[in-house]
């Protein structure tokens, strides 16, 4: 039996909230939350990669490639530790506390990692990790429990609550750019930890406001238990977090080649008992898990190329993108400004994309059709790379600002096509007892494409680091993988969809 099961379920009645703007009123409060938790995320975002070439190894370029490596393994474990506390929270604590819990673990992590040791560096990214893995796939599931399987605005709400975290992924690069490189340092020697600490200020105003705002979700996400045996298990738990800490640390460790392997390992796995259950339920439950599963697949391909933000294209833009806006002397838009660039376009499209999926009704395109949209939309961004690369380098041997400019905005397209989508999606085809699980297992996707993405960045940058021929190479290949994929997606979608049941 689940351990969460006095939180409801999707086959449970759903409690009578207060609508604010045609949605629960709990869906802002999660909104909020996860506002200050993705500030915390994505403020550290921009200057991985560059403070660790900076800091582990002299500012050579030889450091890119395996600066982007950690990054993507990094990534890769974030979303893969959402497989153990989507389960936590089934089985034993609940949402609520898993995500208080996670909220305080992270915390801890993104103050380590501004102290300037690799050891200590490592072991503050193995805390984040474990953190964001109790944290993240368990508030995404909450939004999903705030409606009936068959309400219509469900893609809507989900939509919004992507909102809320594209709204802390804009602001933080902007305020943690401006004190790296503006209040505390400058563009030739940033201060970087005040990138981290900034970062771990927001992580805790997200636990602030979860606190106070919990009650408003009445019984959805309690835990199973209360008084001195629900303590008990929030002291174990934290336990466990403790000791997995040392566990992700050698999986950092181990380089992002072996981990690959392991998280391919752990990928079957979850495949193979998302499957049992769904046999156990039944021919239509079954048919959904293989749906599900199917689309994992091609969610790997689409964040493997993604994910280059925070890697290849932040070494891109700084080597090879012209970012003097008004000639020399002028106003250089900084590195850390492109990764608020996404969010700007998420913002502003994600109210027209909900729009169209309501307006259209009936004629919504499937999930599959609209995963197919995401992974060709990720490709056309490549595409203009490829063209930018290959026909408009100047003499200096830069290309145009405006053409990265516009990559961050094609890919938020493709992205606003298939993220939120894909939240909503494991709510409405996992296995009812399993919902945290199967959210988790959308997270380990997620997961190993960006351990994909850190392995790609390397081979952009190569030995010696980043060129314009290495990365027009990288990013040819990148098009038509992606081009690929999701012509084979939409060829497939009729198939995909009987699968599915009529789930929409």
């Amino acid at each position: 039996m689940s351990g969460a099961a006095s939180t409801p379920t999707p086959a449970a009645p759903i409690p009578e909230f207060k609508q604010v703007m045609g949605h629960p009123r709990p869906l802002w409060m999660l909104f909020m939350t996860e506002f200050w938790e993705r500030f915390a995320f994505y403020g550290i975002r921009w200057a991985l990669v560059l403070y660790i070439v900076a800091q582990f190894h002299g500012g050579d370029a030889s450091g890119e490639e395996p600066a982007s490596r950690t990054y993507g393994a990094y990534l890769a474990l974030v979303y893969a530790g959402a497989i153990f506390g989507g389960y936590i929270a089934d089985r034993v604590l609940g949402y609520q506390r898993s995500i208080l819990l996670g909220a305080v673990i992270m915390a801890a992590g993104l103050f380590m990692i501004a102290i300037p040791n690799s050891q200590v560096f490592t072991l503050g990214l193995a805390t984040i990790v474990v953190g964001n893995g109790m944290f993240k796939p368990n508030i995404s599931t909450m939004v999903g429990h705030l409606y009936a399987v068959g309400d219509e605005r469900r893609d809507s709400g989900f939509t919004l609550f992507y909102m809320g975290i594209n709204a802390g992924a804009f602001i933080a690069p902007i305020l943690t750019g401006m004190l790296a490189n503006r209040v505390f340092g400058t563009e030739a020697m940033p201060e970087y930890k005040y990138v981290f600490i900034a970062s771990g200020i927001g992580m805790l105003i997200s636990l602030v406001w979860f606190w106070f705002g919990r009650r408003l979700l009445q019984d959805i996400g309690r835990p199973p238990e209360e008084g001195s045996a629900g303590k008990r298990k929030v002291l174990f738990v934290f336990i466990g977090s403790l000791l997995a800490i040392p566990v992700v640390y050698f999986l950092l460790s181990v380089g992002a080649g072996v981990l690959q392997w392991i998280l391919t390992a752990m990928f079957v796995g979850l495949c193979g008992l998302l499957m049992v259950e769904g046999v156990r339920e039944g021919k239509v439950q079954r048919d959904k898990v293989i749906a599900m599963l199917i689309i994992f697949a091609f969610n790997v391909l689409f964040w493997m190329f993604f994910e280059q933000a925070g890697s290849s294209f932040t070494f891109l833009a700084d080597k090879i993108v012209d970012r003097d806006l008004f000639g020399p002397g002028g106003f250089v838009f900084p590195n850390a400004w492109f990764q608020s660039v996404n969010s700007i376009a998420i913002l502003a499209l994600a109210p027209v994309i909900a729009w169209i999926w309501i307006k259209l009704g009936r004629n919504n395109p499937s999930i599959p059709r609209k995963f197919g949209l995401g992974l060709i939309f990720n490709g056309l961004a490549f595409l203009l790379l490829m063209f930018a690369l290959s026909s408009l380098v100047s003499d200096a041997g830069k290309i145009p600002f405006w053409t990265l400019f516009m990559v961050y905005v094609i890919q938020s397209i493709g992205e606003l096509c298939l993220s939120p989508i894909g939240l909503s999606m494991v709510t409405k085809l996992a296995p009812v007892r399993l919902v945290g699980f199967g959210m988790g297992g959308w997270f380990l996707s997620t997961g190993i494409g960006n351990n994909l993405s850190g392995i790609f960045a390397g081979a952009v940058s190569g030995e010696t680091g980043m060129t314009t021929d290495s990365a027009l190479s990288g990013y040819t290949f990148g098009f038509w993988a992606l081009i690929g994929s999701g012509v084979l997606l939409f060829l497939i979608a009729p198939l995909i969809q009987k699968l599915m049941h009529g789930v929409k």
